[in-house]
């Protein structure tokens, strides 16, 4: 078995070659997300990632899956991650926005594995962190590991404590929120078609 000791990579990077490789400008891509050009070359210029739902966007975009712009390598077979050594695949950023003003800390269970169908995360979610509405092509899977969050999924809201799970199709707006006053923690795993 591999285990997954490997650095972080500058994201932004990625989704210049990426979009290279696609002969696409920063104009071209920033029409497919949605965006304005000079948000996605903010992106592109950050070294830390800029938040999951435009991510997700940009990968759907260019025909990928998030893994690429997550992963480090491109080892071959099982990637094993022991406690406490799950490699950092953001610095505290928003989950939309990318701003430092709602911080949550990735931690990616599965980068160097190649050609996966799923992103699992550890995701510390701060006091008063709520994600903005958000809705794409997928699945996603959240277990509270400690503290309390809130999803909201269409009209309706599910309060989750430890040992809580729900499974639920993105493409139906949703927002993962801090659900009490300290620090919670959730394992999710993202699917996203490419």
């Amino acid at each position: 078995m591999t285990e997954s000791t490997q650095s972080g990579t500058h994201i932004g990077h990625k989704i210049t070659a990426l979009r290279e490789a696609h002969d696409l400008s920063i104009e071209e891509l920033a029409q497919r997300v949605g965006y304005n050009a000079d948000d996605l070359k903010s992106i592109e210029d950050s070294p830390t990632a800029s938040g999951l739902a435009p991510l997700i966007k940009i990968t759907s975009a260019l025909g990928v899956r998030l893994g690429t712009l997550l992963d480090d390598d491109n080892g071959i077979g099982p990637v094993l991650t022991r406690a406490g050594a799950a490699e950092s695949a953001g610095a505290r950023r928003s989950l939309e926005t990318g701003t430092s003003d709602a911080p949550l800390d990735f931690f990616s269970l599965a980068q160097g594995k190649v050609s996966r169908h799923m992103d699992p995360f550890i995701i510390n979610i701060a006091p008063g962190t709520a994600e903005d509405i958000s809705s794409h092509e997928g699945e996603e899977f959240i277990y509270v590991l400690e503290g309390a969050v809130e999803i909201v999924y269409g009209k309706d809201t599910f309060t989750l404590k430890p040992g809580d799970s729900i499974y639920y199709d993105s493409i139906v707006p949703h927002q993962v929120r801090d659900g009490q006053d300290a620090t919670s923690t959730i394992l999710a795993c993202v699917y996203t078609p490419a």
